[in-house]
């Protein structure tokens, strides 16, 4: 399986998560002992999903965390860069209604301005190469007034905590890597996640993105966060 490194190029992420599409949900329950589950579920209570909208879950993998906002009544669209997340979620998610699978860059994306009323990413923010300019991309598919939830790992703001957190991802999850059959995948997934900014840089992102209303609340301590935001058109 393809080696991803932090430089983050497209095709080797999108080959990193081809080889691990069959268990990848169960790859992020191992690394967040179980956590991930309560968070997507914070997530759908945060977007609010109402009938009729028209809602945008980017990097959605398998459609595992598209499916709550199809079920809520909005026309939902899971869109992910990985061939092979998509086969298995297509596979997966047969017979859900409102809910269609599409490939697509986040750098690109393949919709028109102003067409979702609601645009979410839960973590896949960290594997786009250029994070700016995927913000700026969900801004422009999202209508005036739309809103945006970001849900992705973090940093928790007590030292200790913060501590603790950084020496399960540095030496803890090596360990599962270890006994994996998919070891690149932890080792990527756990270097990304120290690189990645903390909860009030994430918020300059957003603004220097052209959001507006940005705030964010921690989740687990600060192991995860959710951003919100709207686009002021």
């Amino acid at each position: 399986m393809s080696r991803a490194s932090l430089d983050k190029k497209p095709a080797d992420v999108a080959a990193m998560f081809d080889g691990t599409a069959e268990r990848y949900d169960l790859l992020n329950t191992l690394m967040t002992g179980g956590q991930d589950r309560r968070w997507r579920r914070e997530v759908v209570r945060a977007v609010e999903a109402r009938p009729g909208e028209r809602i945008l879950d980017l990097a959605a993998g398998t459609g595992t965390s598209s499916v709550p906002f199809a079920e809520a009544g909005a026309h939902t669209v899971a869109c992910d860069f990985s061939l092979g997340m998509l086969r298995v979620g297509v596979r997966r998610q047969a017979g859900v209604r409102r809910l269609s699978f599409v490939a697509g860059d986040a750098l690109r994306l393949p919709f028109a301005d102003g067409v979702f009323d609601a645009v979410t990413i839960s973590f896949g923010l960290r594997n786009v190469a250029d994070t700016g300019q995927a913000l700026r991309e969900l801004r422009r598919v999202t209508r005036s007034g739309g809103r945006l939830l970001v849900c992705e790992v973090s940093h928790p703001p007590n030292g200790l905590l913060a501590l603790g957190h950084r020496t399960h991802l540095k030496f803890g999850l090596p360990l599962l890597a270890r006994v994996s059959s998919n070891p690149d995948s932890y080792r990527y997934l756990a270097e990304s996640t120290l690189a990645w900014p903390d909860q009030a840089a994430l918020a300059r992102l957003l603004q220097d993105a052209g959001w507006g209303e940005v705030r964010w609340r921690d989740l687990t301590f600060g192991v995860a966060a959710l951003h919100h935001a709207v686009n002021p058109g």
